[in-house]
């Protein structure tokens, strides 16, 4: 039975993008952490470890997201048979699997754009891999990092809309059930754009304010000083 428009449609549609949310940040979180790993194995002295992260990031990559929604949807069931998923957690996987290769990507590409004088420096001092790379390469590589991690973020929660072929209700599932009921699809969807501009334009002021931060933490230090052996002696 079709009605009009009205305040329970817009408090579904809030259901739906906080669910978009949800699905996004734990997604973003757990593919962070994920790339953080293939990133630093992409730019590790190992072969083995370059050649298995590269690959990874390859494949992912090459693959539609749809495409591994429906692996995740499919596939994991025939995997594990005993393994009963929700659609939120499979969601879960299959945005962290495809954010996990992009954000590798980017945590690579920012390692590789840290000066090499600064690899030389850790070096001379003599810190091993690890030390290096906490206590120089990261700090550097996170400030440029950032800007295109944000910019990925922001597609991957325009993305999340293709979960809706699995069931899954967030917030274009949600504006498809109540343009449904309403048959009022131009105002429904007006309202579904309306909170993906909200959701992205905080995300994008987030990140904004994040890259200012870091701009006055660095203009705050001289940058004529330069860490001597003393100072990282205890490193």
């Amino acid at each position: 039975m079709l009605r009009s428009f009205g305040w329970q449609d817009i408090e579904a549609l809030l259901r739906g993008a906080l669910w978009t949310l949800a699905l996004c940040a734990i997604s973003g979180v757990l593919g962070t952490v994920l790339g953080g790993v293939i990133g630093l194995a992409a730019t590790s002295p190992s072969r083995i470890a370059r050649w298995i992260a590269t690959s990874l990031v390859t494949f992912v990559r090459g693959i539609p997201l749809l495409i591994i929604v429906f692996f995740a949807y499919f596939g994991i069931p025939l995997l594990l048979p005993d393994l009963s998923l929700s659609a939120f957690a499979t969601a879960v996987i299959a945005l962290t699997v495809f954010a996990s290769a992009y954000l590798a990507e980017i945590f690579r590409g920012s390692i590789n754009a840290v000066p090499r004088g600064q690899w030389e420096a850790a070096d001379a001092l003599g810190l091993g891999y690890f030390k290096k790379f906490r206590y120089v390469v990261l700090p550097q590589a996170m400030r440029i990092v950032v800007p295109p991690a944000i910019g990925f973020l922001i597609a991957l929660i325009k993305d999340s809309s293709l979960v809706t072929v699995i069931g899954f209700v967030e917030l274009t599932h949600a504006g498809t059930i109540t343009s449904n009921l309403t048959a009022n699809p131009i105002l429904t969807y007006s309202v579904v754009a309306a909170f993906y501009f909200v959701i992205c334009y905080g995300v994008s002021r987030l990140g904004r304010w994040y890259e200012q931060r870091s701009a006055t933490d660095k203009a705050a230090v001289d940058p004529e000083v330069k860490p001597s052996a003393l100072q990282l002696e205890g490193v």
